[in-house]
């Protein structure tokens, strides 16, 4: 089991589960919170988000990007400890389970909605499987052209957190889109870590991601406007919905976004920056609870 846990990648699921935990706390704040809800939603995230991990170890070791080059975790049929034949068939089950866990999720959330918000969001739903498959896997992978930071941006943020929040309120607030983008944002700054830290490697196999386009030194520069714009934007959504100094607690998350942002800067072995992507992916997770203690309590 250990190779397949492996490619399940553990460490990215605290960041999954940051924006479904960031639209339970915004509806909780409502006064609008279902426990089936955030069950399912969470069960549904995790699901998507193996998914996403089997589907890129296998579309980059298909794809030829995985190479001895590469310095981050070994990948498990790259490495030959899972056959492509194997992992295949996972990403057709996990994406079978997230799409029977996101229907029954939609079935209790939506129950008293219209069809046509229940279509919506099943439409969604099947984007968010497609988005996860062909980040690297397929004919035309949109990772491999500097797409995925938009991806991740919109399902890890937007997504994640407004549709999260709707399926417990039944009410659309646009405003939740500066908090949504926060935690997107963050997300956004793993995987920039990642993509700095195999910045050569992916040069060499012609996976242009964002760093590999504007090389290391500009890519800083784009981690640094990642990190203060979502700290910026949550920020400008607590001073327009100010409800007491508790409200404040999520300033405690800062300092480890300071801190990354200058590990990021400062190092330069792909050994030495691998740290800091769990680093991220939890002080993430982190101020997604202090924000969400800080507007219900």
């Amino acid at each position: 089991m250990n190779p397949w846990i492996e490619a399940a990648r553990p460490r990215t699921l605290p960041l999954a589960l940051s924006c479904i935990l960031m639209g339970c706390f915004l509806a909780a704040s409502k006064g609008n919170f279902s426990w089936s809800v955030a069950a399912l939603s969470i069960l549904t995230t995790i699901l998507l988000q193996v998914l996403s991990n089997f589907a890129n170890d296998y579309g980059d070791a298909v794809n030829g990007k995985d190479t001895d080059l590469r310095e981050g975790p070994r990948r498990a049929v790259h490495s030959g400890h899972i056959p492509a034949s194997a992992m295949l068939k996972a990403i057709i089950l996990f994406s079978v389970l997230a799409l029977v866990s996101g229907i029954s999720l939609l079935t209790i959330a939506l129950r008293n909605a219209s069809a046509n918000v229940f279509w919506v969001f099943l439409g969604i739903g099947i984007a968010c499987i497609i988005a996860a498959i062909t980040y690297t896997a397929g004919k035309r992978p949109y990772g491999y052209v500097g797409l995925g930071d938009l991806s991740v941006l919109i399902f890890f943020g937007w997504v994640g957190v407004l549709g999260s929040s709707y399926l417990h309120t039944h009410v659309w607030d646009w405003s939740l889109l500066l908090p949504a983008t926060s935690c997107g944002l963050f997300a956004v700054g793993v995987l920039n870590i990642n993509n700095i830290r195999d910045i050569e490697s992916d040069r060499a196999t012609g996976k242009n991601s964002i760093p590999v386009r504007l090389g290391r030194e500009k890519a800083i520069r784009y981690h640094w406007c990642i990190l203060l714009i979502g700290m910026l934007c949550v920020l400008i959504y607590t001073i327009q919905n100010f409800s007491g100094y508790t409200s404040l607690f999520f300033l405690l998350s800062f300092p480890l976004f300071i801190k990354n942002g200058l590990a990021v800067s400062r190092l330069q072995k792909a050994s030495e920056l691998d740290p800091y992507l769990k680093q991220m992916a939890l002080s993430t997770l982190l101020f997604v609870i202090l924000f969400g203690l800080g507007i219900i309590l």
